[in-house]
């Protein structure tokens, strides 16, 4: 083991609702969107700028995947 740990939180909305899929094992994979904003107020025109950054979750985790499946849809805030 290398002794390293990476983190992220992220708190953003979901861009389109869960996909689901199930693999050969049986076991489900839902694949998440979440868009997370970033704004600043530009020091040389004084104007509002935003950037929008996409991240791909995926989740392994059967219980999981359902509690996605059954309560997350397109535009939904979350917590990840």
């Amino acid at each position: 083991m290398s002794g390293y740990l990476n983190k992220a939180q992220l708190i953003g909305n979901l861009g389109a609702d869960p996909e689901s899929r199930t693999m050969q094992s049986g076991g489900l994979v839902v694949t998440l969107s979440v868009a997370t904003s970033e704004s600043w107020r530009d020091q040389a025109s004084g104007e509002r700028r935003t950037r929008t950054e996409w991240h791909r979750v995926v989740i392994f985790y059967e219980g999981l995947g359902r509690i996605a499946e059954q309560y997350l849809t397109k535009g939904t805030k979350a917590y990840v």
